[in-house]
This record gives C-alpha cells, structure tokens and sequence, in this order.
C-alpha cells in the first residue's frame, strides 16, 4: 500500500492507527481464509512500532496464522516498507498479533473447522 499525505500524524509521519487499520485488515484475511467464515476481531494481543514510516515508502502487510482454538484463531502480522528508488532498502517497521472469533451469521461463535490441507 501506498500511504497518502492524509494519512499523517501531526509529525509529518504516518498515523500509527492507519497502520493498525491495515494491519487489522491483513490479519483479518488470513483468518477468513482458515476459518472460511465471518471473523471478529477480539484482541489486539501486541502491537509494536519499530520505526516512523512516512508517505515516501512503500507498505506491505504480511500475516500468517500462529494459532488455531474451538472458536478462535491467532494472526500474526509483520509490517514492512520499502524506501529508496535506486538504492531500495526494506525495513520492519511494526509487527502485531491479533486474535479473531469465528461466526455465523447470526452473530454468535462458531467452531473452526479442520484445515483441508491437513490430513
């Protein structure tokens, strides 16, 4: 993702909670997809910023599932970003992990389901 100009903080620098908007989205989608239903967010177990980003720098979200319960599921999410046209330099510049609740429709917990890609 690219950030814009109205994403900054009064610094100058991105808003930290841009940041944890799209984190919160990336870790969203990898719940979804092991889960193959509704998620929730729950908790926002730890949210670390290792350094500023600014609107010159290219943003990627990477999230990968830690854990999987009866009904919730544990998304880890590391942040990095991209600066510098001809000497490019990509830096970590947060990590997270969040917890999601599976559900039905009809707004209460569901089980998650076995993952398919494990016998």
């Amino acid at each position: 993702m690219l950030p814009m100009p109205r994403d900054l903080n009064a610094a100058g620098d991105i808003f930290g909670g841009w940041v944890m908007s799209q984190v919160d989205v990336a870790g969203s989608i990898a719940a979804m997809r092991r889960t193959r239903c509704r998620v929730v967010t729950v908790a926002v177990n730890s949210f670390v910023f290792l350094q500023p980003i600014t609107t010159q720098y290219l943003v990627s979200f990477y999230a990968r599932v830690a854990r999987v319960g009866t009904t919730s599921i544990v998304v880890d999410v590391d942040v990095y970003a991209e600066t510098g046209y001809e000497n490019l330099r990509v830096l970590k510049v947060a990590t997270a992990q969040l917890t999601y609740v599976a559900m039905n429709e009809d707004g209460s917990k569901r089980a998650i389901p076995p993952d398919p890609a494990k016998p």
